[in-house]
């Protein structure tokens, strides 16, 4: 069996046609864009390229970018400050503490302070916790958990009941996705949380109907792991060193370094020849968190505008 390929940047630009379509018919009949602001505190290159990709996705869509660059030694009390300022100023729709932050601030106590209303991640308490009711459609929840039931709904065959093993239990990832994969209240799946002290973690993935991996350790799901015929999501975003086929590092002549290669939490060679459908890494998961940021967003504004379809029908 040869997997077939969830194509994450194609489920990506179908949903980035509908938002984009969206955002222009309300800027039309309300008469003004809506505005997304990214607050950066100190100089961080990961976060620039990061911001840099914002912004283009912003202004592809029609969308206001404004950033709120703070100073490396602003405190958490000041940060804190900023929160509530923008939260006060309409002129803002949702609100971005860009990571990482500088080791002293706490990151979690800062985001807790973004109104939900204008929480674009869809991470702050409140926002998290309509996650635990089913039947009950979010209005944002976290991206990359998001990104990961559009990847699985792709597939179009029946998910209900489905034995499901999710692979970490992060707050962004592993568990959002757990509270989503039971969202409904007779079309839910069945799933099981495997993390680092569960035992015998190879036979719990063997059994999976669909696994899903969140953990951000290259290679640490292997076709033992992988049930035939199964559905592999791979969350896993890693760098690891190119090798040749003797398996020895490629050095870049240029800098005299290893070359490096971006790859997943599956093996991807072993696991795509016993699943029956799998997402690649790049070209996955991670094509499809960016585009579910600005869907976040929009449905912030269509909830301010009192617009109807402001949330997800998760299952």
């Amino acid at each position: 069996m040869t997997a077939q390929l969830i194509d994450g940047v194609k489920i990506a630009e179908k949903i980035k046609q509908e938002v984009k379509s969206e955002l222009s018919g309300l800027t039309a009949k309300h008469g003004r864009k809506p505005a997304l602001t990214a607050i950066q505190i100190g100089e961080n290159a990961a976060s620039r390229v990061y911001i840099k990709n914002q912004k283009a996705s912003c202004e592809e869509l029609g969308i206001t970018y404004n950033l709120v660059e703070l100073p490396q030694d602003t405190t958490e009390e000041k940060a804190i400050e900023k929160i509530h300022s923008l939260n006060a100023d309409t002129s803002v729709l949702g609100i971005i503490l860009q990571m990482p932050v500088p080791q002293y601030i706490n990151a979690r106590n800062v985001q807790a302070r973004i109104a939900p209303e204008k929480d674009v991640e869809g991470i702050t308490p409140p926002n998290l916790g309509r996650l635990f009711y089913a039947g009950v459609n979010p209005v944002v929840a976290p991206c990359t958990a998001l990104s990961v039931i559009e990847c699985l709904k792709s597939v179009n065959i029946e998910l209900k009941g489905k034995e499901t093993i999710v692979i970490g239990h992060s707050e962004i990832v592993g568990k959002p996705v757990l509270l989503m994969l039971l969202s409904s209240l007779n079309e839910s799946l069945t799933p099981t949380v495997c993390h680092i002290a569960t035992k015998d973690l190879a036979g719990h993935a063997s059994k999976a109907d669909i696994l899903i991996v969140a953990v951000g350790k290259a290679g640490l799901v292997t076709d033992a792991m992988v049930k035939e015929g199964s559905i592999v999501i791979d969350v896993g975003i890693n760098r690891v060193p190119l090798k040749d086929s003797q398996g020895n590092p490629v050095i870049d002549e240029k800098t005299g370094k290893s070359k490096m290669k971006t790859t997943g939490d599956v093996n991807f060679e072993e696991a795509s020849k016993k699943a029956a459908f799998i997402t690649p890494v790049p070209g996955g998961v991670g094509a499809v968190t960016t585009v579910l940021l600005m869907k976040n967003l929009l449905n912030l504004w269509k909830q301010q505008l009192g617009e109807p379809g402001a949330s997800y029908k998760i299952l």
